[in-house]
């Protein structure tokens, strides 16, 4: 299961708007440590399928929504619940710790 791509355009009714908890990986492509925890996010997206949401929204094609959460540094992956920001990981680490605030979500 890929994640799903979040966009300037889609992320009201994909990401604020979702009935599910909702992890946004904010990347691009040139960024090292983004590539580190790409697979992660997709194991993560199968894993999780139908219970929350997954999805990755490229900074550099999609700068409204960065700038709206202040994203400064890649990779950010907020944690949505309600369209409200619940919790946040910055940099690349170990997938446990994506698990232990997904199941805080859930």
């Amino acid at each position: 299961m890929k994640p799903i791509t979040f966009t300037d355009g889609n992320f009201d009714v994909e990401a604020l708007k979702s009935d599910l908890p909702v992890i946004v990986d904010f990347w691009a492509a040139w960024c090292g440590p983004c590539k580190m925890i790409a697979p992660i996010m997709e194991e993560l997206s199968g894993e999780y399928n139908g219970k929350v949401k997954i999805g990755k929204l490229d900074v550099d094609e999609n700068q409204q929504t960065a700038i709206k959460y202040g994203v400064r540094s890649i990779p950010t992956v907020l944690f949505l619940k309600g369209g409200e920001v619940k919790d946040t990981i910055i940099g690349a680490v170990p997938k446990a710790m994506f698990i232990e605030k997904i199941n805080k979500l859930i």
